[in-house]
C-alpha cells in the first residue's frame, strides 16, 4: 500500500482519533507515527483534531468559582499519590494530555455542582424551619386572640358588676378591677394595676361571706387578667398579701383593698 493510500486509510478508519486516545495497539501505533514522518499533510491534520479535542474539553466545561477550585487542590494536596513512570512517545503525552485537561475540569464542576446542591438543601432547610416557625407563630397569635376574645366578652357581658378595687394605706397605689358575673357565676379579675411583689410573697383575693373570708385564689404574678373563683352569696371582696402560694385564711392586717358588692 503506498504512502496516500496508507494514509487515507488512517483518515478513514478514524486511527487518529484513537490514536490521541490511546486506544491503538503498539503496531498500529508505530505504523501511525509511520504515517507521520511521511505525510506532512496527515501530520497537519493529527494536529489540527488534537487541538480541536482541547479546545472542546476547554468550551465544554463549567466554570465554576475561583474559590470551588482552590478548595479542590486543598484536596487533591493531602492525598498520597504514587506516580507510574510512561513511555515519552506522542501517543502518551498526547492521551495524557487531553485525559487530565477534561478530568480536572469534570472535577472541579462536579465539587462545584455538589457544593451547589449542598448549598441548596441547607438553604431548603432554613426556609422549612422557618416556615416552622411561623407556623408557631400564628398558632400562638390565634391562642392569644383566642384568649383575648374570651376576656373582651367576659367584662362586656351585659350581666357582669364592674367593681373598683382601690389600694388603702398598705398599698396607695394599687387598683385592680372586678367583673362580676352572678349569672355565669365567674369573677374576672383585671390585675394589672397591682405593684408588683417580692418573690416570696403573693396577692390573694378573698369572699367575705356572713363574716367568713373565703378564699378566691391566688392572684399569679405577671398577669393581668385572672378568672378567679366564684363565691356564692359573697358580700364583698377583698385582696391581701400573703406568703408565696397563698394561705389557708386572711392576714388581715396586710389588707390592701377591698370592695363590697351592695
Amino acid at each position: 500500500m503506498d504512502n496516500m493510500m496508507e494514509s487515507k486509510e488512517i483518515r478513514e478508519q478514524g486511527w487518529l482519533e484513537r490514536y490521541l486516545l490511546g486506544e491503538l495497539s503498539e503496531e498500529e501505533v508505530r505504523a501511525v507515527e509511520d504515517a507521520l514522518r511521511k505525510d506532512p499533510q496527515l501530520k497537519m491534520d493529527m494536529d489540527q483534531l488534537e487541538a480541536d479535542l482541547e479546545k472542546m474539553a476547554f468550551e465544554n466545561a463549567i466554570d465554576p468559582p475561583s474559590h470551588v477550585k482552590s478548595q479542590l487542590m486543598d484536596q487533591v494536596s493531602k492525598v498520597n499519590v504514587t506516580t507510574i513512570p510512561l513511555n515519552e512517545n506522542r501517543n502518551n503525552r498526547a492521551y495524557l494530555a487531553i485525559a487530565a485537561s477534561l478530568a480536572l475540569l469534570f472535577g472541579i464542576s462536579s465539587f462545584w455542582l455538589f457544593s451547589k446542591v449542598n448549598s441548596m438543601e441547607e438553604d431548603l432547610q432554613l426556609v422549612q424551619e422557618e416556615n416552622a416557625q411561623l407556623q408557631d407563630n400564628v398558632l400562638e397569635l390565634q391562642s392569644d386572640l383566642a384568649e383575648t376574645t374570651q376576656w373582651y366578652e367576659a367584662v362586656n357581658d351585659p350581666g357582669a358588676i364592674k367593681l373598683i378595687l382601690a389600694g388603702n394605706t398598705n398599698s396607695p397605689n394599687a387598683l385592680a378591677i372586678s367583673y362580676v358575673n352572678h349569672d355565669k357565676k365567674s369573677v374576672v379579675l383585671d390585675a394589672k394595676g397591682l405593684p408588683r411583689l417580692a418573690e416570696d410573697k403573693d396577692y390573694q383575693m378573698w369572699a367575705d361571706v356572713d363574716g367568713v373570708m373565703i378564699d378566691m385564689g391566688v392572684i399569679p404574678k405577671d398577669t393581668e387578667m385572672i378568672a378567679m373563683t366564684y363565691i356564692e352569696r359573697m358580700e364583698s371582696l377583698n385582696i391581701t398579701i400573703e406568703p408565696a402560694g397563698g394561705n389557708d385564711h386572711p392576714t388581715v392586717e396586710n389588707l390592701i383593698s377591698n370592695v363590697y358588692l351592695n
